[in-house]
């Protein structure tokens, strides 16, 4: 292919001729990785022992379970971190990034620190390890069979493009820079709706907390008393005329799929009528309770057509008097309870009796299920809007990477 005037083709692919492919190891001063063992903690310390978890987002993540360690293990085991440091996650997930800021901290072995030379942009270094020609060097140079483990020599000889000139590095690190704070603002926010929602589902739906115009006790009723209780079935796999026909067919999978949204609106199988009359499986009608039982205990949606499933599911009809919204934000919350419901010695799962014998607390007011499940509607809109947001500020950045960090739209 006939290369553009003014760019050549290098070990990252094409970049502009006044750029160069380098290997990390030339535009650090020293790479290594953190403590291969575990230091004597202590509490009330502001010297953390972090791994690769802690960093997301450039940030370098305490938690409140973050391990500390007192000033004698600090200077035993800490590494030459400085404000030219960029950490690296090396071990399971690979490439989650922080930027040191002013924490004290002693690494462990799954994290990497790369220590940037003064003549080159440690912020343009922080968002290259980013894009798509880095990540598949790290992704060819992982090592371990079962969970990936990135090398220090791996990371050495890993190229990058990088512009000759100063500022054109700065004026890149800035743009994509602003883009990385919108990311971090929106993924702050999640975090801190995801936490009212938790909130708000255990005062809720316990009855600790009680909307206005609301009063009285709640009633206990066993889950078969507040709807019919359905099961799935699989029909042979060896017949094709038992397929493929129309009636929608769920399984556990097309849960997953919804990551957590609510409705469920389609299935990727199909079964015939032949197959709903031969097989164990039952009609679920619409706006049902569709709640996986094997393997994978309490993950919910409601259907918002007739449907059926296979055996991994124990589905709930709900009565007249039962709001299906609140019992789909109630059920999640019962999974230790189901859990210990389960047998089987291969995986666990629920059989129909020991769920229709299952208990639950919710009000007799079909109103008062009515306006919790709004309450929650409305959180989880706000949640599903900011994660739109995030997942369009996120594609913005991989776009913005993938025309800045090659050369092909050039700041001035």
């Amino acid at each position: 292919m006939e290369l553009k005037p003014g760019y050549k083709q290098t070990e990252v692919g094409v970049i502009p001729e006044d750029w160069t492919a380098v290997a990390l190891e030339a535009v650090t001063t020293h790479i290594g990785d953190g403590l291969h063992g575990t230091p004597v903690y202590t509490r009330n310390s502001d010297y953390y022992f972090i791994n690769g978890n802690n960093l997301s987002h450039g940030k370098v993540i305490i938690t409140p379970d973050t391990q500390a360690v007192d000033q004698k293990e600090f200077d035993r085991h800490r590494k030459p971190l400085s404000n030219r440091s960029i950490l690296m996650s090396i071990n399971g997930t690979i490439g989650n990034l922080g930027l040191i800021q002013d924490q004290s901290v002693v690494l462990g072995k799954s994290a990497a620190y790369l220590n940037v030379r003064t003549d080159v942009s440690k912020l343009y270094v922080y968002h290259v390890l980013q894009s798509s020609c880095v990540r598949q060097q790290f992704f060819d140079g992982l090592t371990g069979s079962t969970i990936g483990n990135l090398g220090l020599s791996a990371i050495r000889s890993t190229y990058i493009p990088l512009p000759l000139s100063d500022s054109e590095q700065t004026s890149i690190a800035k743009a994509l820079g602003e883009v990385d704070d919108l990311l971090y603002s929106l993924d702050q926010l999640l975090i801190k709706k995801q936490s009212i929602k938790q909130a708000a589902l255990q005062e809720l739906l316990t009855g600790k907390r009680r909307l206005p115009g609301f009063e009285g006790e709640w009633e206990v009723k066993r889950l078969a008393e507040i709807g019919e209780i359905k099961s799935g079935g699989t029909p042979s796999t060896n017949q094709p005329a038992l397929w493929d026909g129309g009636i929608p067919w769920c399984t556990p999978t097309d849960i997953t799929a919804l990551r957590g949204q609510k409705y469920l609106t389609a299935t990727a199988r199909t079964i015939s009528l032949a197959g709903l009359e031969i097989s164990s499986a039952e009609t679920i009608p619409s706006r049902s309770l569709i709640m996986t039982s094997r393997a994978t205990i309490g993950e919910c949606a409601i259907n918002l057509f007739p449907m059926t499933t296979n055996q991994g599911f124990k589905n709930i009809v709900p009565s007249s008097f039962v709001d299906i919204e609140f019992l789909y934000y109630l059920m999640p919350t019962q999974k230790n309870g189901l859990i210990s419901l389960c047998g089987g010695s291969t995986f666990l799962e629920i059989g129909k009796k020991e769920l229709s014998a299952y208990k639950i607390r919710l009000p007799p007011d079909l109103r008062e299920q009515s306006a919790i499940s709004a309450v929650l509607s409305e959180i989880d809109d706000e949640l599903q809007l900011l994660e739109a947001r995030l997942a369009k500020a996120s594609n913005l950045k991989q776009g913005m990477m993938q025309q800045l960090l090659t050369g092909k739209i050039r700041l001035t």
